[in-house]
Parts: C-alpha cells; sequence; structure tokens
C-alpha cells in the first residue's frame, strides 16, 4: 500500500482563504474517490470564522502510484467566489497551498528515544465505541513532548497517526514556532505564489 500525506494551508491568507480550504478539501476527496484512492483526513486547525480552516492534514493511500495525482494538486489551488464576509468587496480570488509530506517512519527516531503507551480510546458511548487499547501515547523523551493517535481501531495505524504528529510538534520545537500545525512551513515560503495555480475553481454569482 502506497502512501503520502497532503497538507492544506490558508497561509497568511485573509479569512476567505480559510473558507475555501474546506471546499477545496472536499475537492481533494472526492477527485481522490474517483481515482480508487483512499483520502483520510488526519487533523484540521479552525480558522478565524465559523466553518472555516486553517490547515488541514490528509493522508492518502492507494495500491497504485500516488506520485501523478499529488502532483496534480501539489501547489497554489485558486478558489474563485464572492466573499461571504465583504459582499461589496472587489476581490473574488482566494488562494490556498498544498505540499506533499512523507508519512513518518518510526526509523526517523531513535527507539531510545521513544517511550510507547497504549490506552483505550475515548468515545460517545454506544457499539461504535472502541473497547480495545488501540489508542497509542508516545513520549520522546529527551524533550517530553508527547503526541496520540486514537482515530483508528487498528494500533498500528494509530501509532503511524501519533509519529506524524510528534515528528510535527519536534518540527515546531526546533524552528521555535509553536503555531498552528502546518503554519511553519507556510512562514518559509513568506506568501503564496498567486501567479500559477496548479487549479482554479470558479463559480457563479
Amino acid at each position: 500500500m502506497n502512501e503520502l500525506w497532503l497538507q492544506l494551508t490558508a497561509g497568511q491568507g485573509p479569512a476567505e482563504c480559510a473558507w475555501a480550504l474546506p471546499q477545496i478539501l472536499e475537492k481533494l476527496c472526492e477527485d481522490a474517490a474517483e481515482h480508487g484512492i483512499d483520502a483520510k483526513l488526519i487533523e484540521i486547525v479552525p480558522g478565524p470564522q465559523a466553518g472555516t480552516a486553517q490547515s488541514a492534514l490528509v493522508a492518502l493511500s492507494s495500491l497504485v502510484d500516488l506520485a501523478a495525482f499529488t502532483k496534480s494538486w501539489r501547489g497554489t489551488i485558486q478558489w474563485t467566489a464572492k466573499s461571504p464576509y465583504r459582499p461589496a468587496h472587489k476581490r473574488k480570488n482566494w488562494f490556498i497551498g498544498i505540499d506533499v509530506l512523507e508519512p513518518p517512519k518510526e526509523t526517523q527516531f531513535s527507539l531510545a528515544e521513544l517511550k510507547w503507551e497504549t490506552m483505550r480510546a475515548s468515545g460517545p458511548g454506544g457499539q461504535h465505541v472502541n473497547r480495545t487499547e488501540s489508542a497509542v501515547r508516545v513520549t520522546h523523551v529527551p524533550t517530553g513532548t508527547q503526541a496520540t493517535g486514537s482515530e483508528e481501531r487498528s494500533q498500528h495505524r494509530n501509532r503511524k497517526l501519533a509519529l506524524a504528529r510528534l515528528a510535527q510538534k519536534l518540527a515546531d520545537q526546533q524552528s521555535q514556532q509553536r503555531a498552528k500545525v502546518g503554519e511553519q512551513r507556510w512562514q518559509a515560503h513568506q506568501s503564496l505564489e498567486r501567479g500559477n495555480p496548479v487549479r482554479i475553481f470558479k463559480f457563479n454569482e
């Protein structure tokens, strides 16, 4: 099974960019399904307004190579629509960035530096409660940094989620940016490259 991760970010754009992100995420997931690719949302960081998102992390998995699909989405995405917050505003083009990430592997960490714990995943109750200890918590002993994975019924999958989150936290610490998930990657770009979007979505007024 091939796996790659996509990170979507509204960067430092206005609230409209964060408004466009969940809608572009939906389009991405629909496109993935049409290509026989499983797309699973790992994490989403809320934006400044209800229903918006500052960033999102999506796991793609498939038996076929994912390079062509991710290449078609990687870069700047343009969302052309009237602002829901500023109806009289002349600007109608909003941009988000998409980058490709390699899922972290345990070999990226020294085993001596990691402490693993299993626990029972919490839930609202009923038949969908995970009654086994498939949830995990990983601690990076030198820094005390912790991350968990509990969304999946598979402990193996939860380990990967926890490792990804731990890797992100450690990256944030190393760059001295305690910002939201993915924001530090956007800081390196300073701003979206608006001149050459890889995809454009347009909606009539």
